[in-house]
């Protein structure tokens, strides 16, 4: 285990900002969830987020990741209210950056909506995040998008 330092606060964030996300991410991967771990993933998400708006060094585009994050787990825990809520976030935060930050924003409300019932505006981000994912560069980028448009 690793011995922190409780009063150098950076370090603190940086640590949990990231073992937070990687936790989350590990439980957004897993197929099967208990109840317990659905849970344990949307406190990871919304705890790596929160770590990260108190880092020193925290863009918007970390903003924009972290809520996708939280949108995502609570689009998996199935509270679609919260899943909205974070994808319009990701979306604001990303405004005016790379395809592949504005396409993951379209792809959490396309997620959402499809998850609430609601085909139109499923679609038109779904669409959306597609264009935008034709405009990515980066093959790597590309293809992760692309893979996770393919499960809405």
């Amino acid at each position: 285990m690793t011995n922190f330092n409780f009063e150098n606060r950076t370090e603190l964030q940086k640590h949990f900002s990231t073992h937070c996300f990687n936790e989350a991410w590990k439980l957004i991967d897993k197929k099967e969830r208990t109840p317990k771990e659905t849970e344990d993933m949307v406190h990871f998400a919304m705890a790596s987020l929160y770590h990260w708006s108190k880092r020193e060094d925290c863009t918007d585009r970390q903003k924009s990741i972290g809520s996708w994050q939280v949108s995502r787990s609570y689009a998996l825990a199935g509270n679609l209210n919260q899943a909205e809520r974070y994808g319009k976030l990701c979306l604001e935060l990303s405004e005016n950056k790379e395809p592949f930050y504005v396409g993951y924003a379209h792809e959490a409300l396309a997620r959402a909506y499809g998850l609430n019932g609601n085909t139109n505006l499923k679609d038109e981000h779904l669409q959306i995040a597609k264009q935008l994912c034709d405009q990515i560069n980066d093959d790597e980028e590309k293809d992760l998008l692309h893979a996770d448009l393919n499960t809405i």
